[in-house]
Formats: C-alpha cells, sequence, structure tokens
C-alpha cells in the first residue's frame, strides 16, 4: 500500500506541476490526461465535495444546508435530478417552488460552490423508483434503463426538457456545473446494454456541448465497471471507509488509466429500512480515509453530506430476497443531519479539509432552533369506507378483475378495493394471495370492522369471517417502489387474484383515493363539525383518520413528531405530506417536522391516517429532538 501511496503522490504532484495555457479571462474545466487531473481554467483542481438532494429538503433551508457544506470546506456539491419529481404525470414539467432546480444552482453558486450534476435519467439514491416516473410502466412490457424503444422514447423527451435548461448552468457557460453524470451505477444492472448508454452520450452531448466532462460512476467491482463504462464518458468509481483506498483505485485505473482519481460517492453513512438498525458510521474512520484519499490527489464526493427526508410517498425500496421499503427519514448518519445540523463527524471531516486548503473563515452556522410544543390530542373523522365520497369524489372503476395502480393511473399512496362475500363463512375463512400479488400492504375490512392485514413477501394468508353479500374492503398501500437491482419495474396495487378458500374474488370496484388532494384544499378540518370524537376507551382499529390542532404560539421551529403507541399510517400538517411513521417496526420513532411548514398566528392543522390501530386516547407528541435508533420491532 505504501508504494501505491507514493505512486499517487507523485502523480497528484505532477498534476499540480501542470498548468494550461487558458486565455486569461475565458472558463474552462476539463480533464489533463498527461497529468492525471482536472483543469479548472487551465491550472490543476481538485474537488471536495458532498450530495445534497433539493428533493429532500424544503427551499426555505437550501440556503442554510449550502452555506454549512462551504463553511466546512468544500468547493463543490453534487446534486441528483429526479426525474419523478419533475414529471409525475407523462409531459407535465414541474421546476416551481421546492422543484425549482435552478433556483438551487443559484443558490449555490452565490454560495461559492461549483456543481457536480446527476440528472439521471435513473439515479437511484432510496428514491421512489430510483427517480424514474411511474407512468413508464403503463407500458407493461417496458425494459427500463435499456435501449427499449418506448423507454428511450421518454427519456429523449424529458432530457430535451431537462438539459437544454442545464446547459446555461455549465461552467464553461458562466455557470457552477462542472462535470455531468450520465446515467448511475448502470453496471449494477442487469441489463448492461451499451446501445442505450451510446444514446445518452449522444443526448448528453448534443444538449451540453462536446467540451462537456461528461462521466460515469459505478461500485467497486469488475463487473460493474465494465458494464457501467463507455468510451466517451469518464469512468469514476464509488466506495466507504470498509475499502482498501488503494485497491478501489487501481480498479479506476483499469479502466482509465489516465486522468484523475475520483470516489463519486465516498459513504459518510448508510440508509436505513424499515425493521433495521440505525446504520451508523464512525466520524474518525470516515476522516481517516478522507484524508488518506485526498492525500493521493483524489477527487472526492461524501454521499450524503445532508440526507434529508423522504417527505410523502417518496421513499424507495429494496429487493434483495424480500422487499424491504426504506424509512422517511434520510439522515443517513450524515456529516448535517436530517434537520441540518452540524455534527462532530463534520467538525472532523473540515480538520482533514484544513490539511488541503484553506477553509472558509468564520463560524459554522449554528443548529436551526428546535421547539417541542408538547402533546395535542387528537379526534376520530372517520374510517376510509365511510368517507370514500370525500377521498374518491370521481368514484370507482369497476372491473371484473383487481386493476393495479398503474391501470388506474393512480401512481403513489393508496387505494381501496372493494368487493362482497360471495358465500356465508361460519367459520374464519383464509383470504389467499397464492401468487404473492400484493404490493405492498393491504388492511383487511369486512362491512367496515377491521379482519386483518396482508403484506408483500411476508403474509400472504390473513382469515376473515362474514355473511354472503358483506362488503369487503381492502385499502393497499404503496409503500415505494424498488430503487435499486432489476426489480425496479415495481407495479403496485394488486397484482393478481385474491382467493377466498377456493373462491376467486371477482366484481371490484376500485376507488382512486386522492387523499393528498382532500387534505390540501382543508379537509377534514373544514369539516370538523361533522367529526366524531370516538371511542375515548376503546381503540379503534383499521384505517382510521384523526385530526387535531396545534395552537399557534408565535414561533415557528423545527420540531420533531412522536406518535406513542400508534402503529402505522402517514402525517399531514398544513396539508403538507411528512411521510410515514411505523414506531412499531423501527427504528425510526419520529418525523421531522421544518419550522417553516408552521403558522405562528393560525391554527396548524395535524390530520394523520393510522391503518392498524390508534391508542385509545390519540394524541401526539412535538419533540424539540429527534429519534432515530430505537430498536427494531417485529410488528
Amino acid at each position: 500500500m505504501a508504494a501505491g501511496l507514493l505512486l499517487f503522490i507523485g502523480v497528484n504532484a505532477a498534476c499540480l506541476a501542470a498548468g494550461g495555457n487558458l486565455v486569461s479571462g475565458e472558463r474552462s474545466f476539463s480533464i489533463d490526461y498527461k497529468n492525471n487531473c482536472f483543469l479548472k481554467d487551465g491550472k490543476p483542481f481538485q474537488y471536495i465535495s458532498g450530495s445534497i438532494h433539493y428533493s429532500r429538503i424544503p427551499r426555505d433551508y437550501w440556503k442554510d444546508r449550502l452555506v454549512k457544506m462551504y463553511m466546512t470546506g468544500l468547493n463543490a456539491i453534487q446534486v441528483y435530478v429526479p426525474w419523478n419529481f419533475h414529471e409525475a404525470a407523462q409531459g407535465v414539467h414541474n421546476f416551481t417552488g421546492d422543484r425549482d432546480l435552478e433556483h438551487f444552482l443559484d443558490l449555490a453558486n452565490q454560495t461559492g460552490l461549483l456543481v457536480i450534476l446527476r440528472p439521471g435519467p435513473y439515479i437511484c439514491a432510496e428514491w421512489e423508483m430510483g427517480g424514474l416516473p411511474a407512468w413508464l410502466l403503463q407500458k407493461p412490457n417496458i425494459i427500463l434503463r435499456s435501449a427499449d424503444t418506448d423507454y428511450v422514447e421518454a427519456v429523449s423527451n424529458w432530457l430535451t426538457v431537462l438539459l437544454p435548461k442545464m446547459k446555461p448552468w455549465l461552467y464553461i457557460n458562466g455557470g457552477n456545473i462542472i462535470t455531468v453524470q450520465v446515467e448511475n451505477e448502470y453496471g449494477s444492472y442487469y441489463a448492461c446494454d451499451y446501445n442505450y448508454m451510446r444514446h445518452l452520450r449522444t443526448l448528453f452531448t448534443f444538449f451540453l456541448g462536446e467540451d462537456t466532462v461528461l462521466f460515469t460512476t459505478d461500485g467497486n467491482t469488475d463487473r460493474e465497471m465494465t458494464c457501467g463504462s463507455l468510451q466517451g464518458l469518464y469512468a469514476t468509481v464509488d466506495f466507504g471507509t470498509e475499502n482498501n483506498v488503494t485497491e478501489a483505485f487501481n480498479r479506476q485505473r483499469r479502466f482509465e488509466p489516465r486522468g484523475p482519481l475520483v470516489n463519486s460517492e465516498f459513504y459518510t453513512g448508510w440508509l436505513d429500512h424499515w425493521g433495521d438498525r440505525h446504520a451508523v458510521v464512525d466520524a474518525q474512520k470516515v476522516s481517516r480515509v478522507l484524508e488518506e484519499m485526498l492525500t493521493m490527489g483524489a477527487n472526492v464526493n461524501m454521499y450524503m453530506f445532508e440526507g434529508g427526508t423522504n417527505f410523502g410517498y417518496w421513499n424507495g425500496a429494496d429487493h434483495d430476497t424480500r422487499f424491504r421499503s426504506v424509512v422517511t427519514s434520510y439522515d443517513y448518519d450524515a456529516p448535517l443531519s436530517e434537520a441540518g445540523d452540524p455534527t462532530e463527524k463534520l467538525l472532523a471531516i473540515r480538520d482533514v479539509i484544513k490539511l488541503f486548503r484553506e477553509v472558509p473563515s468564520g463560524p459554522m452556522p449554528p443548529a436551526t432552533t428546535k421547539f417541542a410544543y408538547g402533546f395535542v390530542n387528537l379526534k376520530k373523522v372517520g374510517n376510509i369506507s365511510e368517507l370514500l365520497n370525500t377521498l374518491s369524489p370521481l368514484g370507482p372503476v369497476k372491473s371484473q378483475h383487481p386493476l393495479t395502480f398503474e391501470e388506474m393511473k393512480q401512481y403513489y399512496g393508496y387505494m381501496l378495493y372493494r368487493t362482497t362475500l360471495p358465500r356465508d363463512l361460519s367459520q374464519p375463512t383464509p383470504l389467499i394471495s397464492p401468487l404473492n400479488g400484493v404490493h405492498d400492504r393491504a388492511y383487511v375490512s369486512v362491512n367496515g370492522v377491521f379482519q386483518g392485514l396482508l403484506e408483500r413477501d411476508t403474509v400472504l394468508v390473513t382469515n376473515i369471517s362474514g355473511q354472503q353479500g358483506d362488503t369487503v374492503d381492502i385499502l393497499v398501500e404503496n409503500m415505494g417502489r424498488v430503487n435499486f437491482g432489476s426489480k425496479i419495474n415495481d407495479y403496485k396495487g394488486l397484482l393478481s387474484n385474491l382467493f377466498l378458500g377456493k373462491d376467486m374474488l371477482t366484481d371490484w370496484k376500485i376507488y382512486p383515493l386522492d387523499i393528498d388532494g382532500a387534505i390540501a384544499g382543508g379537509w377534514p378540518h373544514s369539516d370538523s363539525q361533522k367529526a366524531s370524537p370516538g371511542p375515548l376507551k376503546e381503540p379503534s382499529v383499521g384505517p382510521v383518520f384523526y385530526m387535531g390542532t396545534l395552537q399557534p404560539n408565535g414561533l415557528a421551529w423545527d420540531t420533531f413528531l412522536k406518535l406513542n403507541e400508534w402503529k402505522k399510517g402517514q402525517v399531514w400538517i398544513n396539508g403538507v405530506n411528512l411521510g410515514r411513521y411505523w414506531p412499531a417496526r423501527g427504528p425510526q420513532q419520529t418525523l421531522y417536522i421544518p419550522g417553516p411548514l408552521l403558522s405562528t398566528t393560525q391554527p396548524n392543522n395535524i390530520t394523520v391516517l393510522e391503518l392498524e390501530g390508534a391508542p385509545a386516547h390519540p394524541r401526539v407528541l412535538f419533540m424539540d429532538r429527534p429519534l432515530l435508533n430505537a430498536t427494531a420491532g417485529k410488528s
């Protein structure tokens, strides 16, 4: 290893001795293959970068997070562009508000940060379907991330919108984007379709110009680097603290014999799934390996620098041996916490960076103020079955067999499937999903009485009882589409027929549920006179809505919502979907509420959809600190 280190130091010295013949005042960013480094305006350049996802941070806090990254000593940030965040419905593009990518780039530019742009079209990122829009799945035979005609057409249409917006932001055009990634870790995908990668290279070059530095990123294996790299795209590698640095960069060298060393994803932490223990990566390991790479002259991006939050339904999932959904918090044990607070890991990283470049003088911006607003009592609004006129105003679609979310063109959230019992059930009778067709969790009620649940890969049978003609309601939750691997074509809903004993259930009424639309429109608080107080001692079971109000106290500070003794569900505050809670499964126990979501003068409306069963005294607690690391449960 010592010999390898000396080699890298020698290469770095050669790079630093190199210079360009740049005309004064002309901006450029390029690769110096002779001296194994990047050149910025003709001079050797080494970036020290951190990943930040604008889609996981409220717009009001973008500047705060960027300033903290700059004050740590970073000279660049790395940014994913989630296609589905900007084109949730085919052909309808949204770049406003929290989706205003150009405003984010402008703030980074004002802060003094260069940008490594990762526009996909696939991004992984533990994000819903890896950033691919679910409407792609309306083509049942589509082969994602390949030269499939339907997929390539959709990708081309999207990049025709996105890339021209990015071109003015290239460093060579006066902006701050220095490099642009094509696809993302493509070598980890089974398709290994070079025609697809060539098509993307052509598109990126056409829209961004021949002088733009395009690159790929792949995992630290020969197979991944082989399938993920392509001539004309600079090949980089990603790895964490457990890898041998010299061996990893030697692998990059086998695919890029000349040029800068680049670790595009140096892992400062890791993700959590529901049921995991909270992932932690030691700060001293991170700082030690970072110092080792920077000493070699390598360019390093830390993934993540701030993780943020999977608000709404944006979390992804993995599927190796079984489906595992990613939690709402994307804290990632990163140098900046989910709420943007500097950590000991950040301070350790800053101390390393000081060894290699001048860190901006002045104090690190402090953590945002947190406030414990205390307990708020909630009251029952009603169960889902009673509220369909409000939640599904267009009514049901009738079908002999179940239809998927994609067939119904409802891509996220929840749908309700209704049928009737075909016969009397004198004994509890198994309701079966023989083909594992519940994607992802189903809550079963008969005549409004909760009877049990089905869960993808793990619970394929539940017993129910009732009389012929009784109404069977099955609320199905999409818990986030798979974002990595070969199973990203992840259809949701009831994908196959359900059986009651030996009888196949047919004649369905399928209700698309616009829960978010109703709540954004003021429901249920606007109809609060209709809300029933509910039982005070006996808890309600099954999918039930609750509402409450956090009274204003003149403060709008960050806070964390704890739902003690609640089982699983979704929370909205002032119409904004905070994401999923599942304290029984863990490890995450609190939901982050950014202060800007709260009003200092008006009542703050809280809406909870509890899917399994609320506590006897339904109330929630606003705390001044997160709880992300409770022991994983088995519920």
